[in-house]
């Protein structure tokens, strides 16, 4: 199916199948492709399917819809074209043509079958094929070259590109054999590749010139198959006989010639495949113009050269695959560990509190089972943040939008946190827009965004852990300082000019070093050692890119940290209510 796959922005290694005959890309959350870019519009391009191809329209969007670099107002979309829209790039990946599709009607014929007339006409090395165009006679200024030459240097530039641009194996090889086509006049084609035990080949792409072909089987020689994967030579093949005896009036004419190529898509590395093109001379031609042949030397050079080409791609496509399946497994090994050590510190305090609620009972020490189930308690909302925490981050979730007050669900975030605010000895304060309208946002979403940040922001301000900023790490100071109290600033800000709304969160804590701001939003990276998961300021970016929005963070170490969460202002329509 056709998709589209970010390799560039926020919104980086997602994937989005085209699924439907009109889909729109924007800011907003109304689209059925939201990128969380504030450089995308609210309703940025349109993507149509038409038949079997798809056409991008820009929909008057203020940084404009590019492709392949340059700037358009509609066209269609062709497999491996990047598209630009404000800061994100994505790659289309067609559904691809239907007259290109899996090899089902391939034969491989054995080394005895009686009716395989072909014989191998020419062979050509890889090196050789790869070289075709620093060979002397041609390494003149291109406007010299020969009409054939400045077409194959043409073919070889676009195969380069269409490669570049194509993380799809598949849509690789349909690419591959568009070009091939477009350039050579061959009937049938196939390209495949070599499977897992290195002696078999699965046929992947097939394509016929004639759609009225499409069912016609393609009989491969086996034995130049192998010839082509042990030899790791280029050949051209001829059914024509041997000994040039042949004439229009010879048996020749009762079915004609027909001709193939076969190329080995060798890499850095290994054999990865074959490529497999022909075509028949039909007796009415071999009439008509006298001779049969079609292919000659310098169509051998260039598929050599379009195979090796093809294998780099796959080669580096399969790399790029094994790589991404490590860095999952990687994150994956990261945080059962970062997790399993959180659980493990969660189920100590449980425990811890278990056991003061038993000795409690048993001695009827009202305050000794107070302050165990105290503990329990504790434990049980810190497990609770965590699950809601990894819920949030890991599941690809819409924002409920729903008409709602900004100021009222952040109110409710500094009332449930003001108790904890006490218990660290900081205090809480709030400070909201004199006028906030009703907006369109998640407010669930929200709440959890801010409410990760203010606890950050109290546990940074709480005087037992901030450190003196007159003292040097490591040394204690030359007398008891009583410590400067916490306190946590938050506000509301509408700005209707721009058409933007931000929670500011500000705090007297210790700080963060400029060289640790770039992290704090990474996962699993806290500074509150056992108290701390680092999935609070995560899980807030994510639910802020969700709303389009950002979360952004400026400190100083010493003078406290400011976060500020923005995002757009969406108002709600009064229609509706």
């Amino acid at each position: 199916m056709a998709s589209l796959f970010v390799v560039r922005g926020n919104d980086q290694g997602c994937r989005f199948e085209l699924d439907a005959d009109q889909t729109t890309i924007g800011r907003d959350v109304g689209n059925r492709i939201q990128l969380h870019d504030t450089e995308v519009s609210r309703r940025h391009a349109i993507l149509e399917r038409r038949g079997r191809e798809f056409a991008l329209t820009d929909n008057k969007s203020s940084n404009g819809t590019f492709i392949n670099n340059r700037r358009i107002t509609s066209q269609p979309l062709h497999g491996g074209e990047e598209i630009l829209l404000g800061s994100t790039v994505l790659l289309f990946t067609g559904g691809g043509d239907d007259s290109s599709r899996m090899a089902g009607n391939i034969e491989f014929a054995s080394r005895d079958r009686s009716d395989d007339r072909s014989r191998i006409v020419r062979t050509m090395p890889q090196a050789e094929g790869r070289g075709m165009f620093d060979r002397p006679e041609a390494s003149g200024i291109v406007a010299n070259r020969s009409a054939e030459e400045r077409g194959n240097l043409d073919l070889m530039y676009r195969t380069t590109m269409a490669v570049r641009h194509t993380l799809d194996i598949d849509q690789l090889l349909q690419s591959v054999m568009q070009l091939i086509f477009e350039w050579v006049e061959c009937d049938r084609g196939c390209i495949m590749l070599v499977e897992a035990d290195g002696k078999r080949l699965d046929p992947r792409v097939r394509r016929n010139r004639k759609s009225s072909q499409n069912d016609e089987r393609i009989v491969l020689s086996k034995t130049i198959l192998d010839y082509v994967m042990e030899k790791n030579e280029g050949v051209l093949t001829s059914d024509a006989s041997g000994d040039q005896r042949w004439n229009p009036g010879a048996s020749i004419l009762q079915a004609g010639v027909r001709e193939a190529i076969c190329a080995p898509m060798h890499g850095r590395h290994s054999l990865v495949g074959v490529i497999y093109i022909d075509t028949l001379t039909t007796p009415q031609q071999v009439v008509q113009t006298g001779r049969a042949a079609k292919f000659n030397e310098e169509h051998l050079r260039l598929l050599v050269a379009i195979a090796y080409q093809a294998a780099l791609a796959v080669e580096d496509t399969r790399y790029y695959s094994a790589m991404v399946q490590a860095e999952r497994l990687a994150a994956v090994g990261q945080a059962i560990a970062s997790l399993s050590h959180h659980v493990k510190n969660i189920l100590q305090g449980i425990r811890s509190g278990s056991y003061l609620i038993k000795e409690g009972l048993s001695s009827h020490d009202e305050r000794m089972v107070s302050k165990g189930w105290e503990f329990v308690e504790k434990n049980q909302d810190r497990i609770s943040h965590m699950v809601m925490d990894m819920l949030t981050f890991s599941k690809e979730r819409e924002p409920e939008m729903v008409s709602s007050d900004l100021n009222k669900v952040v109110a409710d975030v500094v009332e449930l946190m003001e108790g904890r605010g006490r218990d660290c000895n900081v205090t809480l304060l709030y400070e909201p827009a004199a006028f906030m309208p009703k907006l369109l946002f998640d407010p669930e979403g929200l709440h959890r965004a801010v409410l990760n940040v203010v606890s950050n922001a109290i546990d940074a301000s709480d005087p037992r852990r901030r450190p003196d900023p007159d003292v040097p790490e490591g040394e204690e100071p030359m007398e008891p300082i009583e410590p400067t109290p916490g306190h946590v600033t938050v506000r509301t800000h509408y700005d209707p000019a721009e058409s933007q709304v931000a929670v500011i969160v500000e705090d007297n804590g210790g700080g963060i070093p400029l060289d640790e701001q770039d992290n704090v939003f990474s996962l699993f990276v806290s500074n509150k050692g056992n108290r701390g998961t680092g999935l609070g300021l995560p899980v807030s970016q994510k639910i802020m890119r969700e709303h389009a929005g950002t979360i952004t963070v400026a400190s100083e170490p010493g003078k406290g940290a400011t976060f500020t969460l923005q995002m757009p202002a969406v108002l709600a329509d009064v229609t509706r209510m």
